[in-house]
């Protein structure tokens, strides 16, 4: 019997490409096998996103493309994953009477029953946050191959309640794993050529599994023979504790590069935000962290234009922004989250918004080319990923996770080189073999 064909679409955050991977293994157990083609699938499953601006509209736009394969093959199965999926939960499938299923992001470990009741003939909704573990539910990662860099999800959740951020409603309170299951996982990963793992989470450094917090798993993870390089993210100012600002200094496995958000310079925007901390306390942070790791290089997140943001108040994020320099950074215009806190308040007119982050982005992308200049001549490690575009090129990210091009011969995928770095370019650097 020729097996059945999923197509899984991956919208938003590494924790979302996590997740797309468990789903396809989910449902690997029930005969499925993954395709990059739409036209090909048995079975549709969009894994959604709800931080971006209109990102159910979004979705509703997406599925609207499939009612042609649909129509022409009634059998096809399409389902809707993720934040969206948890947001508008009945919704969807009465907009779009062709969806079949619904799950949350929690609930994921369902799938295989889920499809079970839609390939019978009904409509499948799961958005519960149930109290069993789904990581425990999930079928043992296959052992194919992988390639040398993978996620490992270890917190989900968040308690923040940030006046903007709908997380804390579609992913549910912060969830631990245990650190004995996630260190089985990693060492699973490594057996199948893994070298550099990324620890997710929605608030990564308030993971609790290990009796040492996040501090304690990376140091556990440091102990896995073959596993090279250790990152994590996404982490709050308020949980970076001592042990972790000791660990970057400590820890060689620990790569320097933290993504650390902020969103605001202004202390009025911090505390309308409901950040819990100042733009002082966020700069002591970074001085600390510096203090452990010189040459650490940061990114952050930031949001123009949110209510009651002045002109002032954007100047100071300005000035904090030029205080720290980023090595790189995400920013966005502040746009309505139905249900938060935020989208109540008087807003910022579009054009202002627009302006801010003009400015906004190009002093980040400044800061960013001076990083990036600053490492020619410098010798960096690199862990090379996937052939480049020319012929004997190779590309792979240093410790900094910058995009590294190797002219050589003999690397392979997997493969950990020092290099001298020759030139930077706008996203990458270039740099040539430097013998260890």
């Amino acid at each position: 019997m020729a097996p059945k064909k999923l197509y899984i679409k991956t919208y938003g955050c590494q924790m979302n490409v996590y997740d797309s991977e468990r789903m396809a293994e989910a449902m690997g157990g029930e005969g499925y096998e993954t395709t990059e083609r739409p036209e090909d699938a048995d079975m549709i499953l969009l894994n959604t996103c709800h931080i971006r601006e209109k990102a159910a509209e979004k979705v509703y736009s997406e599925l609207g493309r499939y009612k042609g394969l649909k129509s022409a093959r009634p059998d096809l199965k399409i389902g809707v994953a993720g934040c969206v999926a948890q947001a508008e939960g009945e919704e969807i499938m009465r907009r779009q009477p062709m969806v079949d299923l619904v799950v949350g992001p929690q609930s994921y470990h369902r799938l295989p029953e889920m499809e079970a009741k839609v390939r019978g003939g009904g409509k499948a909704l799961d958005t519960d946050f149930p109290e069993e573990d789904k990581f425990d539910h999930l079928k043992g990662r296959p052992k194919a191959k992988r390639g040398p860099t993978a996620f490992l999800t270890v917190q989900e959740g968040c308690d923040k309640f940030c006046a903007f951020c709908v997380v804390p409603y579609t992913r549910g309170a912060e969830v631990s794993r245990p650190a004995e299951r996630v260190l089985r996982e990693a060492r699973d990963l490594v057996e199948r050529g893994v070298r550099e793992i990324t620890l997710l989470g929605q608030n990564v450094n308030a993971y609790h599994g290990h009796a040492g917090g996040l501090a304690g798993l990376i140091h556990a993870l440091a102990e896995v023979d073959g596993l090279e390089r250790i990152r994590f993210t996404t982490s709050h100012p308020n949980d970076m504790d001592e042990a972790l600002i000791e660990a970057h200094g400590t820890c060689d496995k620990l790569m320097p590069y933290l993504h650390l958000p902020v969103q605001a310079g202004s202390d009025k925007i911090l505390k309308r935000m409901n950040r819990q901390h100042t733009a002082e306390q966020y700069l002591r942070l970074i001085e600390r962290l510096r203090a452990a790791r010189p040459d650490l290089h940061l990114s952050g997140d930031f949001i123009v234009g949110f209510p009651e943001e002045t002109e002032a108040d954007f100047q100071a994020t300005m000035d904090l922004i030029e205080a720290v320099e980023y090595g790189s950074a995400f920013s966005f215009k502040y746009s309505e989250r139905p249900g938060t806190p935020a989208a109540e308040r008087p807003q910022v007119p579009e054009d202002e918004k627009d302006d801010r982050l003009q400015r906004l982005q190009a002093l980040l992308t400044k800061q960013q080319r001076s990083l990036q200049d600053a490492m020619v001549g410098r010798d960096v490690h690199v862990l090379f990923e996937k052939p480049g575009r020319l012929p004997g090129q190779m590309v792979g990210k240093s410790e900094y996770l910058h995009a590294v091009h190797v002219q050589a011969e003999g690397i392979a995928p997997g493969d950990l080189a020092r290099i001298r770095i020759e030139s930077s370019g706008p996203n990458s650097l270039k740099g040539v073999m430097n013998p260890l």
